[in-house]
């Protein structure tokens, strides 16, 4: 049967200048290439006019094989699955990201209401809603500045992130963040660990969510 207990209110996002320490204290600017006083000065931009907004590096200054190790939920480290060393070649599809390595994600949301939709039926609802799909580096960026935010049963798939194959057509696997339960290929040891996968496209999950944004844009 599937797990019918509500899951408790999303996070609070903390101020920017917080988010922005967290990612100075994983040395996230030495991967993406940029200065502890960068992302400091983008924060300090930004926090008068941003609230609750989501602090995100630019999927080409610092892609999710990068981001994935620092993530982390009750003590364990985040994982990519075996079967998705492709990973970083799922690109921003049918978003567009504001210019420069930093950038803000507003009215961020799990998707819970839509827990058992395919991506196929997810999209189009989100559409009709204003919003878009979290690309997997944004997903990430969330779980990386609120961990609570995965909850067993109640994690998310980001979808603006889709991989092109050779003939033009679309890889079928889509990106999704959840919980780790130490079985198969994962390894016991991963138990309770983050874990960046892949569900089919017009498949449904009852444990999947499909998060999403109001909008990004850079600071003021």
């Amino acid at each position: 049967m599937p797990d019918t207990t509500p899951p408790p209110p999303l996070p609070l996002l903390p101020d920017l200048e917080v988010q922005a320490d967290r990612l100075i204290g994983l040395g996230v600017p030495e991967l993406a290439g940029l200065t502890a006083d960068e992302v400091r000065s983008f924060a300090a931009q930004a926090a008068g006019e941003a609230g609750g907004s989501l602090l995100a590096v630019h999927p080409g200054a610092l892609p999710a094989s990068a981001l994935a190790p620092l993530l982390r939920h009750a003590g364990q480290p985040g994982f990519v699955v075996a079967d998705m060393p492709d990973v970083d070649l799922f690109a921003p599809t049918a978003v567009e990201l504001p210019d420069g390595p930093l950038y803000l994600v507003d009215g961020v949301d799990r998707g819970d209401r839509m827990s058992n939709w395919s991506p196929d039926e997810a999209l189009p609802a989100l559409t009709s809603e204003g919003r878009t799909p979290l690309l997997l580096t944004e997903g990430m960026h969330w779980v990386l500045q609120t961990p609570d935010v995965l909850v067993r049963n109640h994690c998310f798939m980001t979808i603006a992130s889709r991989l092109r194959k050779a003939n033009g057509s679309w890889d079928a696997r889509t990106p999704a963040i959840w919980i780790s339960n130490g079985t198969g290929r994962d390894g016991r040891a991963r138990r309770d660990a983050p874990k960046i996968g892949w569900c089919w496209w017009n498949n449904r999950h009852t444990w999947l969510g499909f998060a999403s944004t109001t909008g990004r844009r850079p600071a003021a």
